[in-house]
């Protein structure tokens, strides 16, 4: 790879374009540290920070075959970096506001209509990201949570290791928790 860093961004792009993996690695390499301290910079979170950067990278890749050639690369990455950043503000004020209103609900005691909706449209959310995970890992899932089956009767009931039962479990949690934001998740789920 060391040939590919003297490569102009330009150069890299063109290379990335044809979907040139060293090409890509490369600009990795180059950009991460600098929009990881940005990102950082702006929510003082390094685990939001890294996921926030994360995600840039995977959707360069995903438009690599559509980019067109551009005189200011690091501006580019700059800007998809500012637009996920607020993205991810975004959401998690929307979490936020919704676990507020939440926990008001609670305390109160009263079921006013508005806070029926507010459940109601909680509980679609979460309902959408739960069917929107992998089929075997939503099934998995889903005998855990409703059916309350232990990880050996899931196991057999489905014909795979009790391994494989845990494993699905850490992950759908975990694509949730990302999804949800984690006090969505706790306040669901606990």
């Amino acid at each position: 790879m060391a040939e590919y860093s003297a490569y102009t961004d330009q150069e890299l792009v063109a290379l990335l374009k044809q979907g040139n993996t060293v090409a890509f690695a490369e600009i990795f390499e180059r950009y991460y540290p600098l929009l990881y301290s940005h990102a950082y910079n702006k929510l003082r979170s390094r685990e939001d920070a890294m996921d926030i950067v994360q995600d840039v990278f995977v959707k360069l890749w995903n438009r690599h075959q559509r980019l067109e050639e551009m005189p200011n690369f690091t501006g580019y990455l700059y800007t998809m970096l500012r637009n996920t950043v607020l993205s991810f503000i975004y959401r998690q004020k929307t979490v936020s506001d919704y676990a507020s209103q939440f926990e008001k609900f609670q305390e109160e005691g009263e079921a006013s209509t508005d806070h029926r909706i507010r459940e109601s449209q909680l509980r679609l959310i979460i309902e959408t990201e739960i069917a929107a995970l992998p089929p075997r890992m939503r099934e998995v899932f889903e005998l855990r949570r409703n059916e309350y089956l232990s990880n050996k009767e899931i196991a057999e009931k489905l014909g795979i290791s009790e391994q494989t039962v845990e494993v699905q479990m850490k992950k759908a949690k975990k694509q949730l928790r990302e999804k949800l934001g984690l006090l969505f998740f706790f306040m669901y789920f606990l």
